[in-house]
């Protein structure tokens, strides 16, 4: 097969500019890869070609080749010269806003009165909570705990500041568990958090232009979080089906927020600067949805991909509950699977199938990405507990977080299946639901017209924390997000009464 030639050069400097020339460079390259003039795979001239063409010195092609080298944006293969790698978040490497700004601006936004009444509610030990997103502690391995904790007491030397992307034990035993899932993964290419939350923060301070477009589900988990929007984002619902995120719908919706075909996208605001990658990112959940407990199937995974692909468009991939599946012969590959061009960073997560007090989460992204997010990490909180690192790998190695997780799909099965039997006696003729395969989470839609602040704070009297939809969608729902995670069948049936009462009162 003929190698391509390489791409024209018609473009040189403007010596007059207080911008430095390897700068202009590495701007106007990554404007020509952004823009889709110069798509993956193109190979790059020569450096003695690309310095004639820029009319610069050899030492300057150098210097800008190889920043463009560190950010991801091309790669320099034995034999085949220097190629384009990635067109979607290497891109925004450079020219990235000064998140240390963000950080110390006081720039969170609040969020609403109903999600702080429920972060407050939830430790009133009076009440029923029937939608959190928190599995029962009474399912907790304790005595795994305890047999990792006493290895822990004999191995653990010393318990001085992580190495910034994490320590090197978790970030292999992630990477294997995440090549169990589909996800060919090395170490590198993985960053230990605290907590897949705060790799939202990260990436939302320095990656993202203020300005930029995220476009989610609709509803999603990221709507009753205030991250994007704290940094100055734009958030965009996307609607959704029986098999997840619609992606022509997706599609249209990226070509109207930027006015035009993919190639015309661009960041806009403060931070924006030549050079950037798009203005619009993917935020989405295909496995056990949060709230809506859908699973994408493994077409619609395909279709989004390459709409993904052709818009230009990276994907933020929320792994949380990717380990939760419990009906169905194989779990659906993650999206970031079938990513061939570092176009998707995959968040995981421990909080969700072991413990959230461990605070242990986890990105996987090209390792430029990864380094640079670990710089932006280690200022803000100097590593993740060390403690907790290690435990978890521990987990992981050892074998027990898979038997672990074998048991909890089995109990999650028995809740699902008892719930819905609940809802079918209390709910039938009345509301209608979906019934997920997996994660925590039942999405319940009232038939009727239902006031949900009044049901909300009438339900909370009669003892019982419910999750409003419209703290998650764009638009009013008439739904309500109910989990059977946190709580025994038993003790779901007593509340699900308790909240029958409630609405037949308001109807």
């Amino acid at each position: 097969m003929a190698r391509p030639a390489p791409i024209a050069v018609d473009w040189k400097p403007d010596r007059t500019s207080a911008t430095p020339l390897t700068e202009q460079i590495v701007q106007y390259v990554c404007r020509q890869v952004s823009g889709g003039a110069w798509p993956i795979g193109s190979r790059l001239p020569s450096q003695r070609a690309l310095a004639e063409g820029f009319g610069v010195n050899r030492s300057t092609i150098i210097a800008a080749v190889g920043e463009l080298t560190d950010y991801g944006v091309v790669e320099s293969l034995h034999g085949a010269g220097t190629r384009i790698a990635s067109n979607t978040w290497s891109l925004m490497l450079h020219g990235s806003p000064d998140w240390a700004d963000y950080v110390s601006s006081g720039f969170f936004k609040a969020n609403n009165d109903t999600i702080q009444a429920i972060n407050r509610l939830e430790f009133d030990p009076s009440m029923a909570r029937l939608g959190t997103g928190e599995l029962d502690p009474r399912l907790f391995p304790r005595d795994m705990w305890r047999t990792v904790l006493t290895a822990a007491a004999d191995e653990i030397t010393s318990m001085g500041y992580p190495e910034p992307e994490g320590v090197p034990e978790l970030r292999e035993a992630i990477a294997a568990h995440m090549r169990r899932l589909g996800v060919e993964a090395t170490p590198g290419q993985v960053l230990v958090t605290s907590g897949a939350l705060q790799a939202l923060q990260i990436i939302s301070v320095s990656l993202l232009s203020a300005g930029s477009t995220v476009f989610a589900e609709a509803p999603s988990y990221i709507k009753s979080l205030q991250v994007f929007q704290s940094a100055g984002m734009h958030l965009e619902g996307v609607r959704m089906d029986g098999r997840g995120i619609d992606a022509d719908a997706l599609h249209r919706a990226v070509v109207a927020a930027n006015g035009d075909a993919p190639h015309a996208r661009r960041g806009t605001g403060r931070s924006a600067k030549p050079g950037r990658g798009g203005g619009s990112v993917l935020y989405t959940i295909p496995t056990n949805h949060n709230p809506t407990g859908v699973t994408m199937d493994a077409e619609r995974r395909r279709e989004l991909m390459a709409r993904c692909v052709t818009d230009r468009l990276p994907i933020i991939e929320d792994g949380a509950y990717q380990d939760l599946v419990f009906d169905g012969a194989d779990t659906p590959a993650p999206l970031k699977s079938m990513d061939e061009t570092g176009m998707v960073i995959y968040l995981g997560s421990a909080s969700k199938a072991l413990a959230p007090g461990l605070r242990i989460g986890w990105i996987v992204a090209p390792e430029p990405i990864v380094h640079r997010l670990a710089d932006v990490k280690m200022q803000m909180d100097y590593g993740a507990s060390r403690l907790s690192q290690w435990v978890f790998a521990r987990f992981l190695d050892s074998g027990m977080y898979d038997r672990f997780l074998a048991e909890l799909r089995v109990e999650l099965r028995r809740r699902r299946d008892a719930a819905l039997a609940t809802l079918d006696r209390l709910f039938g003729g009345v509301a209608h639901w979906n019934t997920p395969s997996g994660g925590f989470y039942i999405w319940l839609t009232f038939d009727e017209p239902m006031p949900m602040g009044r049901l909300f704070a009438k339900a909370v009297e009669a003892g019982v924390l419910l999750n409003p939809g419209d703290i998650y969608d764009f638009e009013g729902d008439n739904s309500l997000r109910l989990s059977y995670a946190y709580t025994t069948p038993d003790e779901f049936a007593a509340a699900a009464g308790r909240l029958a009462a409630v609405v037949r009162g308001l109807r």
